[in-house]
């Protein structure tokens, strides 16, 4: 089997997927080679999330190998980047599964890209799963080879909006959105409007809708008409990249209220914008997560983004490095335990053993707590409302992407 790699899994008290060798598993030849691919944003807008994820593959790769590899076979892990454009994150999908002939892919990040790489990987059949995207039924849509490590962001508003409107009293909101990002205008024109209305909050400018594009760097225009709105809250739906812009302009406008979210404002760097506007988002990791697993995750993996050229100084472990550090363990455990050759002629069969494990997956042991996947391909596993404000993450509730909100979490 041919390709190229990066590192990823084990090390230091992680035992997330070292663990679990079975007696059946079959014996590989010395120099025999696991090989997965991956998809990440490594330049255009999100390149710090596709540096940070290359980190992460990397040194989860030298984790399992310097443990001994997977059943004894060396693991190598091919990480393209796909510019943040969806064309390119397909192409890479083809490059990996048709000329790497991995056994599957982590990526790509954004519902964007996800959206036409899912396609292409039932096409070629071969396991796509996203570390970051949440837009509403992608994974659906895509179904048996799509999965994502994330959860629909309609099921994690359902519990962040009460707690939101609870917290800071809330009575009214206004809205906005980066329009050019799925994620976000999905959430800001479709999501929180829906969730608003359930829990009798007004959305003062429902019928004149605030977005952005993806790299504005001027939004004053966009404040100053929330501002005349004076609502209790503000619904800023973004990457914290680009939220953040949002934020030092309500500041300087003196617009301090507090400000409701998706995932995708989940980053230490966000609370710094203007620390004294708290922030409610929800989250499958944080930073600042309590717990052995992901604290160990969080030592191990911060001196390494910290040596990366051109990330910020301060740059901390995301939940999407967090995501595809479970997704690249969770392919590697099924090696282990689904009878996966990692021959050649037996490429076909082993991919579809990867797909059946991921599909019957229960329980998993992830950075947070038990992972699986739902008939719609996304993940069940906990996440926790978490309060930034004055520089730190709090959580404030753990939920469960169950249905019944418990099982499996």
């Amino acid at each position: 089997m041919t390709s190229k790699v990066m590192r990823v899994l084990g090390a230091a008290g992680l035992t997330l997927a070292l663990s679990g060798m079975i007696a059946s598993a079959p014996a590989y030849a010395a120099d025999a080679e696991i090989v997965l691919g991956a998809i990440v944003p490594s330049s255009g807008p999100f390149a710090e999330w596709g540096r940070t994820n290359t980190a992460t593959l990397q040194m989860l790769e030298k984790q399992v190998n310097d443990a001994g590899g997977v059943n004894g076979a060396k693991l190598r892990i091919v990480i393209l980047d796909d510019a943040t454009k969806p064309a390119q994150a397909t192409n890479d999908l083809r490059k990996l599964a048709g000329d790497d002939h991995v056994l599957a892919v982590a990526g790509p990040l954004t519902s964007s890209a996800a959206e036409v790489t899912f396609p292409v990987a039932n096409e070629m059949k071969v396991v796509a799963t996203s570390q970051a995207s949440s837009k509403p039924g992608v994974a659906k849509l895509n179904r048996p080879w799509a999965f994502r490590n994330t959860i629909d962001e309609g099921v994690l508003g359902r519990t962040t909006v009460p707690y939101y409107k609870q917290a800071f009293n809330i009575k009214n909101v206004a809205i906005i959105f980066d329009a050019k990002d799925a994620t976000a205008a999905t959430v800001g024109s479709k999501i929180m409007p829906g969730l608003m209305k359930e829990n009798g909050i007004e959305v003062l400018n429902a019928t004149d809708p605030l977005s952005f594009n993806t790299g504005d760097l001027d939004v004053s225009a966009q404040i100053t008409k929330i501002k005349a709105l004076n609502p209790d809250g503000v619904v800023v739906s973004a990457d914290y990249s680009q939220a953040i812009t949002v934020i030092r302009e309500m500041k300087r406008q003196g617009v301090i209220k507090p400000i409701v979210g998706a995932t995708q404002l989940i980053s230490s760097a966000i609370l710094k914008a203007a620390p004294e506007i708290p922030i409610v988002a929800p989250a499958s990791f944080y930073a600042s997560m309590p717990g052995d697993k992901p604290q160990a995750f969080v030592k191990e993996l911060t001196p390494i983004l910290r040596k990366i050229s051109g990330l910020p100084a301060e740059i901390e472990p995301s939940m999407y490095d967090a995501n595809i550090y479970e997704i690249a363990s969770i392919y590697v455990d099924a090696v282990k335990k689904a009878g996966v050759t990692g021959k050649p002629e037996d490429l076909e069969a082993d991919r579809t053993k990867i797909r059946d494990y991921m599909t019957k997956l229960s329980g998993f042991a992830g950075l947070g707590g038990p992972i699986s996947f739902n008939a719609d391909g996304d993940a069940i596993k906990a996440f926790y409302i978490v309060q930034g404000q004055n520089g730190a993450w709090q959580s404030k509730v753990r939920g469960c992407s169950a249905p019944d909100g418990k099982q499996g979490c």
